[in-house]
C-alpha cells in the first residue's frame, strides 16, 4: 500500500494549539476525507508539543502522486498551517508494509 505522511512542528506553537487541531479534524477535515476516491483510509496523529500529522494510505501510485502534488503546492495554506503557524516540517511518501485489524475492530470516529 501507498503512503504519505504530513507532520507538523508544534515546539513553540501556542498553548492549546493540539486542542484546536482535534477540534479542526473533527469538525471540518474527518468528513471531508471520509469517503475521498482513490485514499484507503487517513488517520491524524499528535504528540502534544511536539508534533501533528496526517497519514494517509492511497490505493494507487497516481492517487498518492495527485494528492501529494496539490497538497505540495498548497501546504502553506493549508489548515493544518493556519492553525499552527507554519508550514509542515515533512511530507513523505512511504510504503505500507501491512495493516492488522485487531479482535476489538476498526472504529472510524471523527474524535476519540
Amino acid at each position: 500500500m501507498l503512503g504519505l505522511t504530513v507532520r507538523w512542528s508544534l515546539v513553540g506553537a501556542p498553548d492549546g494549539v493540539e486542542d484546536e487541531l482535534a477540534a479542526y479534524v473533527e469538525g471540518t477535515s474527518h468528513a471531508r476525507f471520509t469517503g475521498s476516491a482513490g485514499l484507503r483510509f487517513k488517520t491524524w496523529r499528535v504528540r502534544r508539543g511536539e508534533w501533528f500529522e496526517g497519514c494517509y494510505v492511497f490505493a494507487t501510485d497516481q492517487a498518492r502522486a495527485e494528492f501529494e502534488e496539490a497538497f505540495r503546492a498548497g501546504a502553506d495554506e493549508a489548515p493544518g498551517t493556519r492553525i499552527v503557524g507554519r508550514p509542515p516540517e515533512l511530507i513523505e511518501a512511504c510504503d505500507i508494509v501491512a495493516v492488522a485489524e485487531g479482535w476489538e475492530g476498526f472504529e472510524a470516529a471523527a474524535r476519540y
